[in-house]
C-alpha cells in the first residue's frame, strides 16, 4: 500500500518571535533578591524590572504560554500576535535561566521545561499516534518544491530515489518509542485561528502550520491551517487542506508537526547556562531532571542533520539512494518535520537539504559533545554533536566575506529538486553555496538579526573555551558590525538593518582564504531593539572574552555594549517594556491576494471561504475586530505606511538578558553569591477566611506573616473537607495575604489552606482550613447590569457589569463569538470565560432570557468583544 502523506516542503524563517512560557499563574513583582537596588547594580535592576513585566503586564497567556508579542494585529514570520513559537519557547527558558543565574532561585527555569513539554512537544500518544509504526528503510514519498505558491500543489514521486534513516534504531533502543522530543513550531494560543486540537475547534495552544509552498511563499500569501488534518474544514472530506499542498493519490486523514532547529538547539543552550550556573552555586542537583531533558532533545535534534529524503551529499541530480550516514551533513538545517496517519496505521519523517548560517548553534553543539552531564544518551548522539561542532565552524570560516559579516548558507537539494549544480559554483563539503537558503520574500540573510543571533553564540563559545581557530573569525565579525554601528551625538543610535550580497566564497578545501570575491554591504540601519541587545550581548561577551583570554578586556567592545544598553533605554522605556515605533510598509499587503488554486474551494475555521482570488484580510476575518485594523485600513486608502509599537517577547527577552550579562562581566564584584543554606520553614499563617463574592469567585483572606525572608505564599484548594495539601490541588502563589479565587462553579463549596513559603523554598505547614460555598448561578438583578448592543468591542482597565438578550443559540452558528484577552475576569451568567474564545451557542441564556456579563481588567490593553 501506498503511504498517503503530505510533507512540509519549506518552511520560511522564523524572524522575529516572542519567547517561551512563563509560571502559571504570575507571581506579582518580584524583588531583587538580596541586592538592594543602587546606581551600582543599575544593570541587575533593568533586567528584574523587565523580569516583572514579562510577569504581569501581558506577554504571556493564562496558561504561562509566551504570546509573540503583547499586541495583536502583528504580521511578520507569525500572522497574529497571540500566537507563540518555539523560538519564544527557547528565549523564555533562557531568560529563566538567567534569572536563577541571578538570584538562585531555580523554580522559573523548571517551569518554562515544564510549560515546553505541556504545551509545545506534541504528546507521544495523543499526538503522534501510530508513530511507532514508522519504517527506517523508508521514511517518506519524495515531493518536489515548487519555486512560487503558483506551482502548488506538487506531484508526490514514489518512484523517485530517497535513501535509510540511519538514527531511528538507534533512538527506539535508547528511549523506547519512535515519538519525536521535539517543539513543534507554532502554536494558536488563543485558538484565534479557532482550529483547536485534534479538530475540537475549542483547544487552546493548539497546533497550527503556515508555510508550505516554496521559497517564494512569503508570510503574506500563507494558508494556515490545523497540524491534525481531519478533513473538518478546508475542503473537508475532498481532503481538507491538503489539496493546496501535494497531490499523494486519495488525501488521507493525518497529522504533522515541524521543528525548526534553531529554537531546539537555543533550549540546549540555554539549559547549558543554567548547568554551569547551578553548579557555581551548588544547585545542580536541582534541575539535573531537566538538563536530561536538554540532552534527549539534542538527541532527536540530529535529525536536522541529514539530507531531507536521507540522500547521499552532492548526490546533485543523480539516482543514487542514502545508505545511512553518507547523508549526514552534520549542520542544523532548516527543519526536521514528520507526521502519521491520524488513526495510527503509518508514520513518515523527513530532514532537511538547506543550511542557513543564522540558525547554527556552536554552544548546543559544545553542550552535547563536551558536557558530561548533558551527553545524549543514544549511542552515536555524543559523537554526531562532537563532528558537528567542527563542521559548524568550518562553515562560518567558509561563509565569512571580506568584510566580516556572515553570508547565506549552502543546501544538498539545488531549488528543493536535487538539481545539478551551476559550472564554477562554490561548494562547501559538496553541498552548493546559496546566498538566500530557504526563503526569497524577503531573502533569508538580508536581515541583521540573524548575524547578531548567530554570532552571539559563537562569540560565547570562544568565551567559554578561548578556541584559537575562532578568534579570527570573532574579531573580524565585531569590527565589521562596530563599524557599521553609528552612536550618535544626539543620544540616538543605528545598527544594521538590512544587508546587501555580492559575489560567492571560495570552494572550502579546510583552510580559510578570506572571500576575496565575497562581500556585503550595509542596505539601511535602524533601531530594532531586540537586534541591538543580542547586539550588545554579542559585544559584551566579547569583551569578557578578551579579559579571560588575553588578560584584559576589549574597551571599545565593552563601551559600545553598554552605550546601546543605555541609549535604548534611555530612549524607548515604557510602561510595559522597551519599543520603539516602526513604519510598515508592508502591511499594505493584508489586502493582497493569497493565490489558490481554481479548482480548489474550502472553508477555514474563522468562516472564510477559500478560493481563488482571495486576500490576506478575507483569509482572517476575525482580523477586522481587532482595535488596530482600522490603523492599517486607514493608511492603506490614504497611501501611507501606519506606525505600530510592538512589544515583541523575544526582544524584551534579550534586552533583560543583555542587561544582566553585562552586569555580571562588567558591573559586580562577581555573581550574587547565594546565601547559607536555609532549612527552617516560615511561620504558619493564621486567619485565614473565605467569603464567596460571586457564583464563580470566592475571596481568600489571612494575616501578613512577619518572617523577613518571605517569598510569598500558596494556596491549596480541594472540594473535599480536611484535605492534605499537595501539586494536585495547589492553585497559585502570591505575594500577598489575600486572593481571589475565579473560574468556580456556582453553589458550590470550596475547601481551602494556605502556606507560607521562604526565599530558600521552604515551606510552612498548612493554615487551618477555611470554606465557602459559591453563589447560585444567574441570580444577579437585571437592573444593575448596563444594556449593550451588539457588535460590541471594549478595550481599557476597570470593571464593567452588561446585560444582553442578543446572543445567537443556534448550535450550527460558529460566526458568532465571544473573546478576550489581559482581563483579570470574564463571566456570562456566572460561568468564567476569561481570555477565551466561546462561540456564543455554548452559553445558555439566564432563565430570564438575558446574558449578565461582569468585566474586570487592569491595563489599557485589556479586551473583550461580543461579534
Amino acid at each position: 500500500m501506498i503511504k498517503k502523506k503530505i510533507l512540509v516542503f519549506a518552511i520560511v524563517a522564523v524572524l522575529v518571535m516572542s519567547l517561551l512560557c512563563g509560571s502559571t499563574g504570575n507571581p506579582g513583582k518580584i524583588k531583587a533578591a538580596s541586592l538592594e537596588s543602587s546606581e551600582e547594580s543599575v544593570y541587575y535592576n533593568r533586567f528584574m524590572e523587565l523580569f516583572n513585566d514579562i510577569q504581569t503586564k501581558g506577554y504571556l497567556s493564562p496558561e504561562g504560554v509566551p504570546y509573540h508579542s503583547v499586541e495583536t494585529l502583528m504580521v511578520e514570520a507569525p500572522d497574529y500576535g497571540h500566537l507563540s513559537t518555539s523560538e519564544a519557547f527557547s528565549f523564555l527558558t533562557w531568560l529563566y535561566a538567567t534569572y536563577g543565574k541571578l538570584t538562585g532561585d531555580w523554580s522559573y527555569y523548571k517551569k518554562a521545561w515544564d510549560v515546553t513539554e505541556k504545551y509545545i512537544i506534541p504528546d507521544p500518544a495523543k499526538d503522534q499516534p501510530g508513530v511507532n509504526t514508522y519504517p527506517a528503510n523508508d521514511p517518506a514519498d519524495y515531493a518536489p518544491e515548487g519555486d512560487l505558491p503558483q506551482d502548488y500543489p506538487v506531484a508526490g514521486d514514489t518512484s523517485f530515489p530517497t535513501g535509510v534513516d540511519p538514527i531511528s534504531d538507534d533512538l527506539y533502543s535508547t528511549y523506547g518509542s519512535k515519538a519525536y522530543y521535539q517543539m513543534h513550531w507554532l502554536l494558536d494560543v488563543d485558538n484565534w485561528y479557532k482550529y483547536g486540537n485534534h479538530g475540537d475547534g475549542t483547544s487552546r495552544c493548539s497546533y497550527i502550520n503556515t508555510y508550505q509552498r516554496g521559497p517564494q511563499e512569503s508570510v503574506w500569501e500563507t494558508v494556515p491551517h490545523p497540524s491534525w488534518e481531519d478533513f473538518t474544514w478546508g475542503a473537508k472530506n475532498n481532503g481538507g487542506f491538503l489539496p493546496l499542498f501535494g497531490k499523494f493519490g486519495t488525501p488521507a486523514k493525518q497529522w504533522r508537526y515541524t521543528s525548526a532547529s534553531d529554537a531546539d538547539a537555543r533550549q540546549v543552550q540555554a539549559s547549558y547556562w543554567a548547568l554551569q550556573w547551578a553548579r557555581e552555586q551548588g544547585a545542580e542537583s536541582q534541575i539535573s531532571s531537566y538538563t536530561a531533558k536538554a540532552a534527549k532533545m539534542g538527541d532527536w535534534l540530529r535529525y536536522t542533520m541529514f539530507d531531507k529524503y536521507f540522500r547521499p551529499i552532492g548526490v546533485q541530480n543523480s539516482n543514487a539512494k542514502g545508505t545511512g550516514y553518507d547523508s549526514c551533513h552534520y549542520l542544523l538545517s532548516w527543519y526536521t518535520s514528520w507526521g502519521g496517519d491520524t488513526g495510527g496505521a503509518w508514520s513518515w519523517r523527513i530532514g532537511c537539504s538547506h543550511v542557513h548560517q543564522g540558525y547554527q548553534n556552536l554552544m548546543a553543539a559544545y553542550a552535547l559533545s563536551k558536557e558530561p552531564a548533558m551527553k545524549p544518551l543514544s549511542q552515536n548522539g555524543q559523537k554526531d554533536w562532537g563532528t558537528s561542532l567542527n563542521r559548524e565552524i568550518e562553515l562560518y570560516q567558509y561563509l565569512q566575506s571580506a568584510e566580516g559579516a556572515i553570508a547565506g548558507g549552502v543546501t544538498n537539494s539545488l531549488n528543493g529538486r536535487y538539481e545539478q549544480y551551476p559550472s564554477g559554483a562554490s561548494t562547501f563539503y559538496d553541498m552548493v553555496y546559496d546566498w538566500q537558503p530557504v526563503y526569497h520574500d524577503p531573502p533569508s540573510n538580508n536581515w541583521f538579526g540573524f548575524q547578531a543571533w548567530s554570532m552571539e553564540r559563537v562569540i560565547e563559545y570562544y568565551y567559554l573555551t578561548g578556541d584559537a581557530k575562532v578568534k579570527p573569525l570573532v574579531d573580524k565579525w565585531v569590527d565589521w558590525a562596530m563599524s557599521e554601528t553609528h552612536l550618535k551625538a544626539d543620544g540616538t543610535f543605528e545598527i544594521p538593518s538590512t544587508l546587501n550580497w555580492s559575489g560567492q566564497p571560495d570552494k572550502w578545501t579546510g583552510t580559510p582564504t578570506g572571500n576575496p570575491n565575497l562581500h556585503v554591504t550595509v542596505q539601511d540601519w535602524g533601531t530594532d531593539v531586540g537586534v541591538a541587545a543580542c547586539f550588545s550581548k554579542a559585544l559584551t561577551y566579547y569583551a569578557a572574552a578578551y579579559e579571560k583570554w588575553q588578560g584584559s578586556a576589549d574597551e571599545d567592545a565593552k563601551q559600545m555594549a553598554k552605550e546601546l544598553l543605555d541609549r535604548m533605554w534611555t530612549l524607548y522605556r515604557d510602561d510595559i517594556g522597551v519599543a520603539v515605533p516602526e513604519e510598515r510598509a508592508d502591511y499594505s499587503r493584508f489586502f493582497d491576494e493569497v493565490y489558490i488554486p481554481n479548482d480548489y474551494t474550502g472553508v477555514n475555521a474563522q468562516g472564510a471561504t477559500l478560493k481563488n482570488g482571495m486576500t490576506f484580510i478575507d483569509m482572517r476575518p476575525a482580523y477586522k475586530n481587532d482595535p488596530d485594523y482600522q490603523k492599517v485600513l486607514d493608511a492603506h486608502n490614504q497611501g501611507k505606511a501606519p506606525v505600530m509599537t510592538y512589544h515583541r517577547f523575544w526582544a524584551q527577552a534579550d534586552i533583560a538578558m543583555a542587561n544582566a550579562m553585562y552586569y555580571v562581566f562588567f558591573d559586580s564584584e562577581g555573581p550574587i553569591t547565594p546565601p547559607p543554606s536555609d532549612t527552617t520553614p516560615p511561620a504558619v499563617p493564621t486567619g485565614l477566611t473565605a467569603t464567596a463574592v460571586s457564583s464563580s469567585s470566592i475571596n481568600l483572606d489571612w494575616a501578613d506573616n512577619t518572617d523577613s525572608d518571605l517569598a510569598g505564599y500558596k494556596v491549596y484548594r480541594s472540594m473535599t473537607s480536611g484535605f492534605a495539601p499537595g501539586s494536585s490541588n495547589f492553585v497559585k502563589q502570591v505575594t500577598t495575604s489575600a486572593y481571589t479565587d475565579t473560574g468556580l462553579t456556582a453553589d458550590t463549596t470550596y475547601y481551602y489552606k494556605v502556606t507560607a513559603v521562604d526565599t530558600s523554598g521552604n515551606e510552612s505547614q498548612p493554615s487551618a482550613q477555611a470554606s465557602a460555598k459559591t453563589q447560585q448561578g444567574g441570580t444577579t438583578p437585571p437592573g444593575e447590569y448596563t444594556e449593550i448592543t451588539l457588535p460590541f468591542t471594549h478595550d481599557g482597565a476597570g470593571e464593567y457589569y452588561w446585560k444582553t438578550n442578543k446572543l445567537s443559540t443556534d448550535p450550527n452558528d460558529w460566526s458568532h463569538y465571544i473573546n478576550s484577552w489581559n482581563l483579570d475576569l470574564l463571566e456570562i451568567n456566572g460561568k468564567d470565560y476569561t481570555n477565551v474564545w466561546v462561540a456564543q451557542h455554548q452559553i445558555a441564556p439566564s432563565s430570564d432570557g438575558y446574558w449578565y456579563i461582569h468585566c474586570k481588567g487592569s491595563f489599557s490593553y485589556s479586551h473583550v468583544e461580543i461579534k
